[in-house]
């Protein structure tokens, strides 16, 4: 409308810009005095009831009251008009009503703003975020009356609205009312554009609710809802920590810190309350917003509040600490704190502190009790870390003796090992003397993890060293050891599931290897295991492919073990390793074996210097199962170690060949064990002269132990009797076995050969060639 239809017109600050006649007739007040001056100077009784406020006078049908309505000056300026308003004018009488009750009993706060974000109306409850009468915010910029957290983002909303004619629906604003100072509360906060007729802005309605309890229960519920789903995802105690804290910050507090005692780190059970002060406390993990310095020594507890900490540790119950830090001087210093302990079950595992620093809402009493929620679940999270370390720990030591510490190397044969045991603990690796100064050489893993991954380890190993005693040829243990893995498979998982857990199926991938130190020929067979490097001197490396068994265990009908022989040359080396060491497939893998062939083709080094280099450039990174790699320097044996004679089939024999012992035990400088060794050849001898076939072989070798061997065509096994007191014959053989350290047989294609091995006395010469 145009400002001449107006009795009077105020510019958005409510000063009068123009009195008309009509006004100095309605008003009593002529135009000299009401020009330039507030409207609020005019009426001072506009701050009363409705009833009595000419601004809001509406009456119903056949009355008259005042409406403000904008209008368009004749400089082209805008302002507000009031004029009559007439009977049937206006509002409808339920628009009134409702009118009057938004703006005097709803308890939703509503603000009408102008083009400027000046304030043209309030209610009644709009008063409370502010803090100032109703009466004395007309005219006045939103941001100068509310104490707004971000001023800036707020108005940006709000014009954002006028700019559109969008509303903005549900908004979550930040504000300190004065009732309230120190406490942010939020608002959720929904602007409307006002139009008039012709689509033109003319200000913005908002409606204002405090929603701060919601807000902040949601908020609780969401940092619960982020401990379960984010915490505790693995076993390690530092990384269940890690996880909790970085969830915590800044969303809960500005830094968070944990700490562990001693005790619950190693795995130990945790002590009771009160515990001790020479228990140490280790900070396990700690996260900040950068708004708070860390305490003061992150290696021993949480020193900012030392009282509080110590007596959490006794009471066993939380502490809010809260204090007022003087910002001018330390504006980053922390102003509430809660300390509380981790318990389960009676121990104590440590503590939880949570910090706060000025410019923040303190913690108060609904913040404790969430601390308590999260300290009781992060405490179960931490103890079955504490569980899983422990049995982690056990698994390893159990496994560091089921292990050799260094392999024994043999005359011919030298070793040298890396072994990193991982979560899982199953692998394993050995080298194991055989007959014929031949050495047996293993490499696996285990399935599963934990101890029963460590004992099922242990039991493999074991069936290995027993069925390699035996002589067996490569193919052919791992054929019966798959048998051995299967029944250890049935009865795990003939388990009563009530008492033990069940794991997952019992497999093993498993190489093993013999070495003939006299020929220099390697024989290995695989099943579900990585082939060996070999290195020869000169910097030639091969990676053979033998035939591939499936794993040990696994059930597979028809499968066949396969064993591959290779010729090896002095120097040689044979690398021996798990998949996790050198992954058998992807890109990694093959990188990492080119790597570890240029460090094996340097053949001239220790292999101690070797295992170490190869670990450094080569080995896995990760730590999730066990890494081993075992290499061997295959050496010859010296041919004046080894004697050997073609013995006649005829009782004759049985002399000359303990003439032939004894004046090679001469020539060794082993004369001590010559007594000995003439009763065993002759018993050896006289056996395959009587019951065996031609040709017929002795043969000696001077190694660790003294190695006598009689070698026959005959394939008829023979078996250690006890001869009664009557009896004039059988006690061959068990005067073999009480003369020597150990004795067995072994059988090729050819036929069979009997052995016996006695110990080096002490007093002979280093050298006994």
């Amino acid at each position: 409308m145009a400002s001449d239809d107006a009795l009077l017109v105020v510019d958005v600050s409510g000063t009068v810009l123009e009195w008309t006649q009509e006004a100095e007739a309605a008003f009593g007040r002529a135009s000299s005095e009401a020009v330039g001056r507030p409207v609020r100077e005019l009426f001072p009784d506009t701050a009363g009831p409705a009833a009595q406020n000419p601004w809001s006078r509406t009456g119903g049908p056949g009355t008259e009251g005042l409406l403000v309505r904008p209008v368009v000056r004749q400089d082209g300026s805008r302002a507000w008009g009031v004029c009559r308003a007439v009977s049937g004018e206006g509002e409808d009488p339920v628009g009134r009503a409702l009118l009057r009750a938004l703006f005097t009993l709803s308890p939703i706060g509503m603000h009408v703003l102008d083009p400027d974000l000046r304030i043209l109306r309030v209610n009644t409850a709009a008063g409370g975020v502010s803090g100032i009468p109703a009466s004395r915010l007309v005219g006045r910029r939103l941001d100068d009356v509310v104490r707004l957290t971000s001023p800036e983002a707020t108005l940006a909303m709000v014009r954002d609205a006028l700019a559109t004619g969008e509303p903005v629906i549900d908004r979550i604003v930040g504000a300190n009312p004065p009732s309230d100072p120190d406490r942010e509360h939020l608002y959720e906060v929904s602007v409307f554009p006002l139009q008039d007729d012709d689509g033109r802005t003319l200000g913005v309605a908002s409606s204002t609710v405090d929603v701060t309890e919601r807000e902040q229960a949601l908020s609780r519920t969401h940092i619960l809802n982020a401990v379960r789903e984010g915490v505790g995802r693995t076993l390690e105690m530092d990384a269940t920590c890690a996880e909790l804290v970085d969830v915590l910050v800044p969303a809960f507090a500005d830094d968070a810190e944990v700490h562990l005692l001693d005790p619950v780190i190693r795995g130990d059970e945790p002590p009771s309350a009160p515990v001790a002060p020479d228990v140490p406390l280790r900070r396990m993990a700690f996260a900040s917003a950068e708004r708070l310095p860390p305490s003061e020594d992150p290696d021993l507890g949480p020193l900012r509040f030392p009282a509080a900490w110590s007596q959490s540790l006794t009471d066993l119950q939380p502490h809010l600490i809260v204090h007022r830090p003087d910002p001018a001087t330390r504006p980053s210093e922390v102003h509430s704190a809660i300390i509380t302990p981790l318990t389960l079950r009676g121990g104590v595992l440590g503590t939880l502190s949570l910090h706060r620093s000025t410019g923040r809402a303190v913690f108060e009493q609904k913040d404790l009790d969430l601390a308590l929620d999260l300290a009781v679940r992060i405490a179960l999270h931490i103890d079955n870390a504490r569980r899983y370390t422990r049995e982690h720990t056990i698994a390893l030591t159990l496994q560091r003796h089921l292990l050799p510490q260094r392999p024994q190397g043999r005359v011919a044969l030298e070793t040298a090992h890396f072994h990193r045991p991982g979560a899982g603990g199953g692998g394993w690796f050995d080298v194991i003397p055989l007959s014929g100064a031949r050495v047996a050489f293993t490499v696996g893993r285990v399935s599963g993890e934990g101890i029963q991954a460590t004992t099922a380890m242990g039991q493999i190993r074991t069936a290995i060293q027993t069925l390699s005693s035996l002589d067996l040829e490569c193919d052919e243990l791992l054929a019966q050891l798959d048998d051995t893995v299967a029944r250890l498979a049935a009865e795990r998982s003939a388990l009563d599931l009530g008492l033990t857990p069940r794991e997952e199926e019992l497999t093993a991938g498993c190489l093993y290897g013999i070495y003939d130190p006299l020929t220099l020929r390697c024989t290995i067979a695989l099943a579900g295991h990585p082939p060996p490097l070999l290195a020869h001197p000169g910097g030639d490396t091969i990676i053979p492919a033998p035939p591939q068994a499936p794993p040990l265990g696994a059930g597979t009908d028809g499968a066949v073990f396969a064993s591959t022989s290779f010729d090896l040359s002095e120097g040689s080396i044979i690398g021996l390793h798990t998949d996790v060491f050198l992954p058998p497939e992807g890109p990694p893998a093959g990188t990492r074996r080119e790597e570890l062939r240029e460090v094996l083709a340097d053949t001239g080094r220790s292999l101690d210097a070797l295992c170490e280099e190869a670990v450094r450039i080569a080995g896995p990174k990760a730590n999730d199962t066990d890494a081993i790699l075992l290499l061997i320097r295959a050496r010859a044996l010296d041919a004046g170690r080894v004697a050997t004679w073609d013995l006649p089939p005829e009782p004759a024999g049985v002399a000359t060949a303990r003439a032939w012992a004894r004046r090679q035990l001469a020539g060794w400088s082993l004369d001590e064990l010559t007594f000995g060794t003439e009763l065993i050849v002759s018993e050896l001898a006289t056996n395959a002269i009587c019951y065996g076939k031609p040709p017929l072989e002795l043969r000696l070798i001077n190694g660790p132990t003294l190695t006598c061997e009689v070698s026959d065509a005959s394939l008829v096994a023979p078996h250690l009797r006890h001869a009664q007191t009557m009896d004039e014959g059988g006690r061959g053989l068990f005067i073999c076995a009480e003369l020597a350290h150990r004795w067995g047989a072994r059988f090729t294609n050819q036929g069979k050969t009997i052995w016996t091995e006695q110990e080096i006395p002490p007093s002979a010469p280093a050298d006994h060639v």
